[in-house]
């Protein structure tokens, strides 16, 4: 009879464990989907140079994230900037990457170890949960100037120093 309660014990919580894992979403507008923005293209065919500055006054978004949407008038269009970050119990490699103002910033997140994902502060953007062995590839264009940390929001991980400085200079 112990036997048996123990066996229906550990079914319920191995069977409440893999519901809580799956169930469990990214925070609110970080799919890979919605946080992979590309600069738009302005030329009227393929391989015309895009239009590198911008009329459009300043504004401020209402969707209550404290982003300041098009704090210049003027925006030049960068160029693409490339890392790997390699990820695995608890740390970054590399654990700083500088980009340009207006750069197009591609990080593709490889996850050796482990249950991780990668998230950029001040920017809205991150990967999805990874396991170890697979990668994700994030894309954003680098428009505010200061340091930024990006880390591994899962459980303690930030904490226990999983993290890492993006420059915009």
């Amino acid at each position: 009879m112990k036997g048996l309660i123990a066996l229906i014990v550990a079914i319920i919580v191995i069977g409440g464990g893999y519901y809580w894992y799956t169930t469990q979403q990214a925070p609110e507008g970080s799919s890979v989907e919605e946080m992979t923005e590309t600069a738009p293209e302005t030329g009227s065919e393929a391989g015309t140079q895009p239009d590198t500055t911008s009329t459009t006054p300043p504004s401020s978004d209402t969707s209550g994230t404290g982003v300041n949407v098009g704090a210049s008038a003027s925006v030049s269009t960068g160029t693409t900037k490339e890392f790997t970050v390699t990820g695995k119990n608890f740390s970054f490699a590399p654990s700083t990457m500088t980009v340009k103002k207006g750069d197009t910033v591609k990080i593709t997140f490889v996850n050796s170890a482990g249950t991780h994902d990668l998230r950029v502060d001040g920017y809205n953007v991150g990967t999805k949960t990874i396991q170890g062995g697979t990668q994700e590839t994030i894309t954003f264009v680098a428009d505010k100037v200061g340091s930024f940390e990006y880390y591994c929001s899962i459980g303690n991980h930030r904490a226990m120093g999983m993290k890492g400085t993006l420059t915009v200079q």
